[in-house]
């Protein structure tokens, strides 16, 4: 990396806390070379009581712009200049790119969803989609599958302290695409639950049930609920395959893993920062291996 690196280098980084982790900046740095581009990605650890000060840094270094991970996602709304349609509505922030100066905040979570199921061949257009959860990707999906034309969106979330922000979720969906008929209901009435998947077109756990130590559970009780055709997503990719997929597989529906999710979201900031297509096949090749 070091022989690439020069004095016009472009800066692009992901703040977050924990960002050790990531494969962000293996999978950005790779796909800048791989087109030639004169950009460098990092990570830096930001807690949320930093973000105004690492928003101020963005236009300071004149950086093209920055992922956002967790707990960041909802405190840098209040710094941006503009906001997308999606990111509006979610009230959260993956994605920033900066125009000479100007911040504008997206998220690519929903559009990661979306086109990891046009990946597959499956349209979103028209569809009716059962989603668990009603957490920062569930919200994500449900947005991005409305305004993208679903016909239908069912949410099943936990009915907690938070469970009123999921009904406001919906209005604003309903507000936005009045078409698309949404309805929220309790996760765990299970009978309601297959009920509803087992009139909808793809079935969506954006829960973290099924991700570790969780993985020998999943979010749908009666594995009856599944049916031959089916598409079956999980937003977990940890592990690569979920009991969820596992039951789905078993019952003839048609499985899609977490991981393309993770991929396409990122291709999505890709092309906000460069306006170029990412190498999703030659990304895929070298840091997935299930999709």
């Amino acid at each position: 990396m070091e022989n690439r690196i020069s004095g016009t280098t472009g800066l692009l980084a992901l703040i977050g806390s924990p960002v050790g982790h990531s494969g962000s900046p293996a999978m950005y740095n790779y796909s800048f070379q791989k087109l030639g581009l004169d950009y460098v990605y990092v990570a830096f650890d930001i807690q949320v009581g930093e973000v105004e000060k690492a928003v101020e840094a963005m236009r300071l270094f004149k950086m093209r712009g920055c992922n956002v991970t967790m707990p960041d996602k909802t405190e840098v709304v209040k710094y941006m200049d503009e906001l997308s349609t999606a990111a509006r509505m979610i009230g959260a922030v993956n994605t920033i790119v900066n125009d000479d100066g100007r911040l504008t905040g997206y998220i690519t979570d929903g559009e990661g969803f979306v086109n990891n199921l046009r990946d597959h061949g499956i349209e979103i257009a028209g569809k009716k989609i059962t989603v668990a959860g009603g957490g920062g990707a569930a919200t994500a999906i449900q947005v991005q599958c409305a305004l993208d034309g679903a016909r239908e969106i069912t949410i099943f979330n936990i009915k907690d302290a938070f469970f009123e922000r999921t009904l406001e979720t919906a209005e604003k969906i309903r507000g936005a695409r009045p078409e698309c008929c949404v309805n929220v209901y309790d996760i765990a009435d299970n009978a309601k639950m297959k009920e509803e998947i087992a009139s909808s077109d793809i079935f969506a756990n954006a829960t973290i049930v099924g991700m570790k130590p969780m993985e020998k559970e999943s979010v749908v009780k009666d594995v009856s609920a599944f049916r031959k055709g089916l598409v079956v997503c999980d937003a977990v990719y940890n592990p690569k395959e979920t009991k969820l997929l596992r039951d789905a597989k078993n019952a003839g529906c048609v499985c899609i893993s977490g991981e393309g999710m993770l991929l396409w979201q990122g291709a999505a900031a890709f092309k906000l920062y460069t306006g170029l297509d990412m190498p999703v096949q030659e990304v895929r090749e070298r840091f997935f291996s299930l999709i």
